[in-house]
This record gives C-alpha cells, structure tokens and sequence, in this order.
C-alpha cells in the first residue's frame, strides 16, 4: 500500500483512492489470475476494438495487474504503453509481470485520470477494461483523456452493460442478500454499471469535446469464476463477504448455503460459468 496522502486525486475521488489503494486492491492483486480469467472472454476483442498499431503509444486506464497493457505493449513493439491505476499493490504485480515477459516498452503509473498532468496531444489509443466506470467524476475524467490523446486518436472502452444483464452480479448478490433489499448506489455515482447507459456514454465523449465516431457495441460471454463451485464460492465470497458482515450467524450461513448452491448450479466441464454483456466503445477524437 502506498502513502495514500502522496498521491494527487480529484476530491470525487478519494473514497476510490481508498478502496483501490487498500484491501480491495489487494484482493484484487493477489488473485490476478482468477479475475483475468473471469473476464477472459472480453480480452481479445477489446483488443480488435483498440486495432493497437506497431508505433502507437498507448494509455492503458484502470489497468490493474496490466494484462491489457503488456498484450498493447506487444502490439506497439516500436511503440509503447503506460498503464494507469490507484492501487499501488496491482501496480505492483503488473509491473513484476512486465519485467518477467521482458518488455522493456511498458510502464505503470499511479494516478487519477481525473486530475493527473499528461503531456498533452501524447497517446494514439486510450483503451479500457471495465477501469472507467469507477470516476467520481467521469466529465472530468473524460476530458482529461480527450486532452491527453493526439488529433485523431482512438478510444476502445469495455463497460458493463446493465445488472440485469449480467447473470454474475444478480445472481451473487441474489444469493448474499440473505432475503434482505440491498441499496443500490445512485445511477451516476461510481459503480461497476454507472456506464451502462448508451445515452449517459455518449453525453460523457460528447461534452468532453472533440471526440466523434462514438459507438457502443454489444458484447456478451460467459464468465468463469473457478474450476469447481468451492473455488468460485471462496473467490467470489472474498471480495463480496462484506454483504453479509453485518448478519447473525443463522442467516449468514443462510446466506453462504445460498452462494454455494449457485455456483453448483452453473458448474460444468468449462468451469463455474455465469452470464455478463458489455458494451465496447469506440471514439476518435477529431
């Protein structure tokens, strides 16, 4: 974990800082593989969507453990790519992991994309998975990268779409929910589907000025949350048991019995598998 008080955020974005740069990220590092994997379906088409050039450079936002920004840095072999999170301790798993696979044109930088200072007109393509739906405030956000990206540039966002659509997060939360009506965050507050809607995305490229070519494509694959349902139960049960914290022991167990019986209904010979959609966004900036 980093001196959080050393790293410049937007005041929208601290409680992020907070989750990103503590136990949240940490979770999140230590089970790269489980979550890269989880989203494994979405990889190479935001890859396609991107259409990373030998000579580009490349922001990668809300890059995690840096899968999308080592598989950009050997697309841009003459190029390069720079990798933006708040969690120091993702950052750190995705730099070792760059340093194992040798490549010498990746960095990682700890930063809000909000606020942070790029050199202006610097990027060919800004490209996203599921990292640009947790800004405080996405208008700034927005603009900040429109400012960063070279006249022409290129966009390739991967956002959920709505939590009806994605069988994981009703399904998860159905089960964690113990009968109990769970809160859900305001629509544009941030959440993983404050991005979900085509109109609310196309607003946010438009008001941040200069981008045209704005277009939302539809995507969906099953996720695979582990081999067997007990793997994805403790997988899942490790980032989302705060759900159930406040419970008494009946119904938390309720609770868990609930969860597990989930992930034994979609386990197969490919996994524990569930439903999710996203939306791929692309835009150029004129």
């Amino acid at each position: 974990m980093s001196d959080i008080a050393a790293v410049p955020v937007a005041t929208s974005n601290t409680s992020q800082l907070t989750a990103w740069d503590g136990t949240e990220g940490q979770y999140w590092a230590s089970h790269a593989d489980e979550y890269d994997a989880a989203i494994a379906g979405y990889h190479q088409s935001l890859l396609e969507l991107a259409a990373v050039r030998r000579s580009d450079t490349v922001l990668d936002i809300g890059c995690g453990t840096g899968q999308t920004t080592r598989d950009a840095a050997r697309l841009a072999s003459a190029g390069s790519a720079v990798g933006v999170d708040l969690s120091s301790a993702m950052l750190g798993v995705a730099r070792a992991r760059a340093e194992q696979a040798g490549l010498a044109n990746v960095s990682f930088l700890q930063a809000d994309v909000q606020v942070h200072r790029f050199e202006p007109a610097t990027f060919d393509v800004a490209i996203s998975r599921t990292g640009t739906m947790f800004f405080g405030d996405p208008a700034a956000a927005y603009a900040n990268i429109a400012a960063a990206l070279r006249p022409g540039g290129r966009v390739a966002f991967a956002v959920w779409q709505d939590r009806s659509e994605n069988e994981w997060f009703t399904a998860f939360t159905g089960a964690l929910s113990a009968g109990r009506d769970l809160p859900s965050p305001p629509p544009e507050a941030p959440h993983p589907f404050s991005m979900s809607d085509p109109d609310r995305v196309v607003r946010l490229f438009t008001d941040a000025g200069g981008f045209h070519d704005i277009v939302l494509s539809e995507a969906r694959s099953p996720m695979t949350f582990g081999a067997t349902a007990r793997a994805a139960h403790d997988f899942v049960l490790g980032q989302l048991g705060w759900l159930i914290a406040d419970l008494d022991e009946t119904r938390r167990r309720t609770a868990l019995l609930a969860l597990m019986r989930t992930m034994q209904d979609h386990a197969s010979s490919e996994g524990v598998q569930f439903g999710s959609a996203m939306w791929l966004i692309s835009a150029r900036r004129a």
